[in-house]
């Protein structure tokens, strides 16, 4: 398949209604996920708007992984709503998400680590030329291609042959931005991102998240981490339990406020009550909710 030949990949349908510039790409209207007599979700609801970056936030086994799967296209909304450019869809596989326009990039990246750099950025959507049945693989292109996409987004590489493996997390990371971008993404999910990474590598992918936004692109940012997210995100939901704690722009809450509702202030709250009825617990040396949840330092260099 060469980059000029008719596919779906990444692309909008064709009786897909031209997107309002100020309206959401991707919306959930009170969206919920019911496994049985399991709630998994319930009453969530999150707009992504084109060049935003929408940071969903959220303790272990609080619904965030649930949130990707339905946005993804991997699982099935079981209430509510979810449109994509205003009208309602329901995706039975990941490649019609990918139709629309929505890319997942998740944290095992779905890379190859012994092969090239250029070998992974078309991995799966490879570019061939020739006549049928000796096609054969287009290398010379891909290699240029994979390597102008890349400075596009201000990755340098020295040797685009060096087996993706050896690259660092957050390199490796931003080759998957690039090549979400690349084939056509509009929306693009990050799960995860900077969880198993360093302060340095961490603010390397923050700033290629930034220049994904600065693209026009609709980032979902998914983080347990407020201070990653506070740096770049626009808009913020934390989840808790399944449902939709906190709902906000950057200008309706504070880092320390999204800190705190992240850290479970009320819970913090109770647990100092609680713990005011054990003997030889000095609850009055124990800081406030809100100060348990100080910030700390963020990653330099990151925008």
């Amino acid at each position: 398949m060469t980059k000029n030949e008719p596919t779906t990949h990444g692309a909008v349908l064709p009786d897909t209604p031209v997107q309002d510039e100020d309206g959401p790409i991707v919306e959930l209207r009170g969206a919920g996920k019911s496994y049985g007599n399991i709630r998994a979700l319930h009453g969530v609801s999150l707009a992504v708007h084109p060049g935003k970056v929408t940071c969903v936030l959220g303790d272990n086994g609080a619904g965030k992984s649930t949130l990707i799967k339905i946005i993804s296209g991997l699982h099935q909304h079981t209430e509510g709503d979810f449109l994509v450019d205003g009208r309602q869809v329901r995706f039975s596989t990941p490649r019609e998400a990918l139709d629309k326009g929505i890319a997942t990039v998740y944290q095992d990246l779905a890379v190859v680590p012994l092969m090239p750099v250029w070998r992974n950025f078309f991995l799966g959507s490879e570019i061939t030329k020739g006549p049928w049945p000796v096609r054969r693989l287009d290398i010379d292109t891909m290699k240029k291609t994979a390597d102008a996409e890349l400075r596009n987004m201000g990755i340098v590489l020295d040797d685009l042959e060096q087996p993706i493996g050896t690259l660092s997390g957050g390199q490796r990371q931003c080759v998957a931005i690039a090549r979400a971008v690349y084939f056509g993404a509009r929306v693009l999910i990050l799960d995860e991102p900077t969880a198993a990474l360093g302060v340095k590598q961490s603010g390397v992918v923050l700033k290629y998240i930034a220049a994904a936004r600065d693209k026009g692109l609709g980032v979902i940012f998914i983080t347990h981490n407020p201070h990653h997210a506070y740096m770049v995100g626009d808009h913020f939901s934390v989840l808790r339990l399944g449902t939709m704690e906190l709902n906000a722009s950057r200008d309706e809450v504070s880092l320390d406020e999204l800190t705190n509702h992240m850290a479970g202030g009320a819970e913090l709250a109770a647990l100092k009550h609680e713990l005011a009825q054990v003997r030889g617990v000095d609850v009055e040396e124990l800081p406030e909710a809100a100060d348990l949840t100080a910030p700390v330092s963020t990653p330099e260099g990151a925008s």
